[in-house]
């Protein structure tokens, strides 16, 4: 099914008076132009004069390209909840992954989208399948500081079950875990200071495990070496079982076992070590866990690194109304739309490979 056709059920936030722009060419117009490089109102005004003739080839356009303060209003009219739901459902269509999905959740701050000194920044939570690389959901949050009530509300809207959920240390809370559980999915969070009973004990644990029991060290452990851009990185994996020892285990629902990562990176004749720790309602093997704990972080390079690189999120000055969080939905979607190419490029590359 082609992707206009999930957004048929848009709601147009205009008023019937003068309505001149069809609301499906104007979003068709949008990510088009996006898809081939568009950064701002301007770009996609340029671009549906430039491709006037190519767009009605799929849509009708009667009223030809409308200028970039009018797309700027459209874009700005549609209410945000409507245009999820819309996406939701295209993604839903062409998900594609089966068995078990690592579901990755993550903040990101779109630093320029507030009006003035005075405002806010609009701050983003993404959901994505970390298997295929795409953003299944979208939920803005106020600030970074409330990002925990926020995750806490998209676990009970999301269809979770025989999935992992991924998250960082600020998400390390009893009632977040309590909430994937119920959901009948399984977690990997890692462990700081915020939970600074845990993650002493946890550390506590694995000394007294290497000095007392250092055959489970050995048995537990698994290593890489990744090797590039002037660098050498060691990562030293060790899982253990969590036992009655762990004074706190009993208050983290679902809790099977803990896991030790020792980074090394060494950058010329520069040494430089970081310890970290995680917590997981998984007892499979430890490489499967460390495939999950790296993986994570594919929401950030493989998302809103490109979002910031190669579509300029970071920079956009949109600014107006919900104008900020539609077309943070519409990068996503257009991110989501050139992952499905079979083309061996870069993201850069397809997006250029779209344009030309």
């Amino acid at each position: 099914m082609s992707f206009i056709n999930h957004f048929k059920e848009l709601e147009d936030g205009r008023t019937d008076i003068n309505i001149r722009h069809d609301l499906l060419d104007v979003v068709f117009l949008t990510v088009t132009a996006m898809l081939s490089g568009a950064q701002g109102w301007k770009d996609i005004q340029l671009f549906g004069e430039a491709k006037l003739d190519w767009l009605r080839q799929h849509r009708r356009f009667d009223a030809g390209i409308p200028r970039r303060h009018t797309i700027a209003r459209i874009i700005s009219a549609i209410r945000p909840e409507s245009l999820l739901e819309c996406f939701v459902g295209w993604v839903n269509e062409v998900r594609g992954v089966s068995g078990k999905r690592q579901i990755a959740i993550d903040g990101k701050t779109l630093r320029r989208s507030h009006p003035g000194d005075k405002g806010k920044a609009l701050h983003l939570l993404s959901v994505m399948v970390v298997e295929s690389g795409r953003v299944i959901y979208q939920r803005p949050s106020e600030g970074k500081k409330n990002e925990i009530r926020t995750v806490q509300q998209l676990l009970d809207i999301l269809e979770l079950e025989g999935a992992c959920v991924t998250l960082d240390a600020m998400h390390c809370q009893r009632e977040t875990v309590k909430q994937i559980r119920r959901r009948s999915a399984d977690y990997v969070i890692q462990v700081k200071a915020n939970q600074k009973q845990l993650h002493d004990e946890i550390q506590a644990f694995f000394h007294k495990t290497r000095r007392d029991e250092p055959q489970r060290i050995e048995a537990g452990r698994f290593e890489t070496l990744d090797k590039g851009h002037g660098r050498i990185e060691q990562r030293c994996h060790v899982q253990l079982e969590a036992t009655d020892w762990l004074d706190s285990a009993s208050c983290w629902e679902g809790l099977s076992s803990v896991i030790e990562v020792t980074r090394k990176v060494y950058t010329g004749e520069r040494e430089r070590e970081e310890k970290s720790y995680y917590i997981t309602s998984l007892s499979t093997d430890t490489a499967s866990l460390a495939g999950k704990i790296r993986r994570h972080w594919h929401i950030e390079n493989g998302q809103h690194r490109v979002l910031d690189v190669t579509c300029g999120e970071n920079d956009s000055r949109i600014r107006t109304g919900d104008a900020p969080q539609n077309m943070a939905l519409f990068r996503r979607f257009v991110l989501n739309i050139a992952r499905l190419s079979p083309l061996k490029e870069s993201m850069k590359g397809k997006l250029k490979r779209a344009a030309w």
